[in-house]
């Protein structure tokens, strides 16, 4: 009897990715690992498999593939696509081809849309007749389809266009018992629609539920999706170059430790002092000058997306195991070296003039403040475009937070309000607006909150 294909998930919640180790008990083919590959290769070892194989779906647009290296390691074929312009030796695999490993078949299915040369991959049993599972990447996702705007205004038409045909064909030409594998779909801003999380899904299950199959009008299709794409991430401009090129191996060792008077240096010279501490302690005191994102689960997202590409960058935190996962999380979209760390009790980094804080409130607060006398107080709403379209508080300013730095010249004189959300990106705003000298106040709670308080309308220019 052939062994049953199992299928190991590897989550990279921070990214909103999953990579996957597919094999038979014996032979693995690892589809689109994440850079930090010790992951993959540890997991391996526990199940005692052999990684023949590394298949990448796509040259990817949001986090530094680990294939590449993860193919070098190990020996394994490194399946990409004969199309890409890669810099380095490769299996090129096109669409129809079937390779063999071990147990298991896989088969190479052309998917165009998310990128011209986007793959799917196919894998079943080479003896048996269990269920195939599809790896599609940032193709047929859970509940929509992978975005198609991330290669230029130029071909988001015809990608979406391809998108949802390629959404049809594995639709109409894969059972409906069939396993769906996506990389992309759980929190990543590589997704469009209403993709959405699980733990598992099938073509059948798809059918019912996709956007972009549930959708039979291509042109109603594109028009929907493309009116509904978001703004994604600055730093994937600096994703696919580095994967053409063949990723090098990454470092994770600890940076060199910083002081209190090089911090101030470092401020003073425009560089990048980060603050890993939670947002609900930032505000009562942290280092002037710093900029405060919280270590969590959109960390990297959110540091890539605002840091210009390329600044010095120092790492401040509570610990040493915070710095270390921050740095994980850092290398997964090319930031491969921070240039120091400072570890231990803010008042030590800080010297003792170099402390600063600013308010941090509810919406309550907020509506106390601004039903009396509030002349010189503005609020400030950092969410994205989409958000605001559909209402804000009513008076607010708008200035999305991704944004921000290029924008500060729009936003409001006064004392500043800021809020998103949740609180999670306010408080990232909050801290860049204090860093250009800005009064502050961050209004840390949730956007539904505003709401019950009777705070927003759909037109929030109104006051």
């Amino acid at each position: 009897m052939a062994a049953a294909i199992t299928i190991e998930v590897v989550e990279t919640g921070d990214l909103g990715d999953r990579s996957y180790i597919a094999h038979d008990g014996t032979t693995a083919v690892v589809v689109d690992p994440q850079r930090d590959i010790d992951r993959v290769v540890a997991r391996a070892g526990e199940l005692r498999v052999q990684i023949a194989a590394v298949a990448e779906t796509h040259i990817h647009n949001d986090y530094v593939t680990g294939g590449f290296q993860l193919a070098q390691e190990t020996g394994a074929d490194y399946l990409v696509n004969g199309e890409d312009p890669v810099a380095f030796e490769r299996v090129a695999v096109h669409d129809g081809d079937e390779r063999t490993y071990g147990g298991l078949r896989v088969r190479v299915v052309a998917t165009p849309g998310h990128t011209h040369t986007h793959l799917a991959f196919v894998v079943d049993a080479v003896a048996g007749d269990e269920s195939p599972a599809v790896f599609t990447g940032g193709s047929l996702l859970f509940g929509s389809v992978g975005r198609t705007d991330l290669l230029g205004e130029e071909h988001t038409d015809a990608l979406t266009r391809a998108q949802f045909r390629t959404a049809h064909k594995l639709a109409d030409t894969l059972p409906d018992d069939t396993g769906v594998y996506p990389t992309h779909g759980f929190g990543s801003f590589c997704s469009s629609g209403s993709a959405s999380g699980g733990d598992s899904s099938t073509i059948g299950d798809q059918k019912q539920v996709n956007d972009a199959l549930t959708e039979t009008d291509e042109d109603a299709f594109v028009t929907r999706l493309v009116a509904n794409l978001t703004a994604y991430p600055a730093y994937y401009a600096h994703m696919a170059p580095r994967n053409l090129e063949g990723p090098a191996p990454i470092d994770l060792s600890a940076p060199e430790p910083v002081d209190a008077a090089e911090l101030r240096r470092r401020i003073s010279a425009g560089e990048w002092v980060v603050d890993l501490r939670s947002r609900t302690v930032y505000p009562g005191g942290h280092l002037d000058g710093s900029v405060g994102i919280e270590l969590g689960g959109q960390f990297s997202t959110y540091l890539g997306w605002l840091i210009p590409w390329g600044t010095p960058l120092t790492l401040l935190a509570e610990s040493a195991d915070d710095v270390a996962a921050a740095q994980r999380q850092l290398v997964r979209i090319g930031i491969d070296r921070p240039d120091g760390q400072a570890v231990g009790d803010i008042g030590d980094l800080a010297g003792s003039d170099g402390l600063a804080s600013y308010p941090r409130v509810d919406f309550k607060e907020l509506q106390r403040h601004f039903e009396g006398e509030h002349e010189g107080s503005v609020v400030l709403d950092v969410r994205r475009d989409d958000e605001r379209a559909a209402g804000g508080v009513r008076g607010s300013a708008h200035v999305p937070m991704h944004g921000l730095l290029d924008r500060l010249d729009e936003v409001p004189e006064g004392r500043l309000w800021v809020h998103c959300a949740a609180g999670f990106r306010a408080s990232i705003a909050a801290s860049l607006l204090a860093r250009a000298g800005r009064d502050v106040v961050l209004v840390d709670d949730a956007y539904d909150h505003a709401e019950e308080l009777g705070l927003t309308s759909s037109d929030a220019s109104q006051p």
